[in-house]
């Protein structure tokens, strides 16, 4: 894709801030973000986030599946761009993964054979909590110009709020849905036994305990028990 103009950016860049609020959900906002980076950084051909836990590597809304090959060949070697990104606390191009003093030299060769010969990394990063990555991937050398980088740099920075804001979402869902079922839990033990709500709260802890399994997964399988339909 050819160079743009600041003008030309700057309403794309507009656009894309416009287009990731009106996601609804963590889902969307990740597709939104590597469907944007894809038609807008030159040079990249295939883009996907990269989220680590642990040592594991997982893709998010792989524009293709060599993205999603090369995250588990991340995973499995320990090694790669996402994980340099993030460990190293820096963004990553390689102009040729083909070149022999490449980084990462087995990864490098997995790229090269599934037809990807250069690559940008950008971690993604909000205040002190490391998101993952946004990988791009090009399949000729020297694919990523210095516009690629500036633009791809600016994508990033909008992925990791938006990412953040999304992920924060989505926790305060779960949180609802939790204090919910434990809620209903509570309900049962104290319609059902005949308990106030604190003795119910003690009682629920007590299976959990005893069950070894989450306060959660306990009231859930407490409230199948009763009304099955409900805990789906």
């Amino acid at each position: 894709m050819p160079a743009e103009n600041d003008g030309d950016l700057a309403n794309r860049m507009l656009h894309l801030a416009q287009e990731l609020q009106r996601q609804p959900d963590r889902e969307t906002t990740l597709q939104a973000i590597v469907k944007a980076v894809v038609n807008t950084v030159p040079g990249a051909e295939w883009a996907g986030v990269s989220l680590v836990r642990g040592r594991k590597v997982t893709a998010e809304v792989p524009t293709d599946e060599i993205v999603r090959l090369l995250d588990e060949c991340q995973s499995e070697l320990n090694e790669g761009p996402c994980l340099s990104a993030i460990r190293e606390h820096r963004s990553v191009n390689v102009p040729d993964l083909a070149a022999p003093d490449v980084d990462w030299p087995r990864f490098a060769a997995e790229a090269v054979r599934l037809g990807v010969r250069s690559l940008l990394s950008f971690q993604l990063f909000v205040q002190r909590e490391t998101l993952g990555a946004l990988n791009l991937y090009g399949p000729e050398p020297h694919a990523f110009v210095e516009d690629s980088v500036v633009i791809g740099d600016l994508f990033a920075q909008h992925a990791a709020v938006a990412l953040a804001g999304a992920t924060q979402e989505m926790r305060l869902g779960e949180a609802l849905r939790t204090r919910d079922l434990i809620g209903q839990a509570k309900g049962i033990l104290m319609l059902r036994d005949g308990l106030d709500e604190h003795q119910a709260f003690a009682r629920l802890v007590q299976a959990s305990q005893h069950a070894n399994l989450k306060l959660v997964d306990a009231a859930q399988w407490l409230i199948a028990e009763v009304s099955p339909e409900k805990a789906r």
